[in-house]
């Protein structure tokens, strides 16, 4: 009976520590996680910025942030961000093929959720041709 009971207080001391690492990792709480530009001009980029907060307890590094086409470019805070401190990540869609479009950037970091996905929409509209001068 002793070793049973010493058992289920190794075991639940186990979880618990398991319990409390992961209650430190970092995390996000972003702004927004979608973003939609509206109708876009062809030929003219656009930006928008994702903010976030890390709401956990160790200092939130994002290792990656990458988009899944070309034809949109990322940039993010580098540093490590603290609890209750913020970062951004800086995303800009070159807005060169008429039609609608979404887009993904995956981020990688060491939050507890380690893959985050941000999306970004829109619709790239024909150009107004200049008016002619006579």
């Amino acid at each position: 009976m002793k070793r049973l009971i010493l058992m289920c207080a190794v075991v639940l001391g186990f979880a618990f520590t398991a319990s409390a690492q992961t209650d430190n990792k970092a995390e996000f709480k972003f702004n927004e996680e979608k973003h939609d530009f509206g109708k876009i001009p062809s030929g003219t980029p656009v930006t928008t910025v994702f903010t976030y907060v890390n709401i956990g307890v160790e200092p939130l590094i994002l290792t990656e942030v990458k988009p899944t086409c070309g034809c949109t470019i990322a940039d993010y805070t580098k540093t490590p961000v603290k609890k209750g401190e913020s970062g951004k990540i800086t995303i800009t869609y070159n807005a060169a093929v008429v039609g609608p479009f979404t887009k993904t950037i995956v981020v990688t970091s060491n939050a507890k959720t380690p893959l985050k996905y941000l999306n970004i929409s829109g619709e790239v509209t024909a150009a107004k041709a200049a008016a002619s001068t006579r």
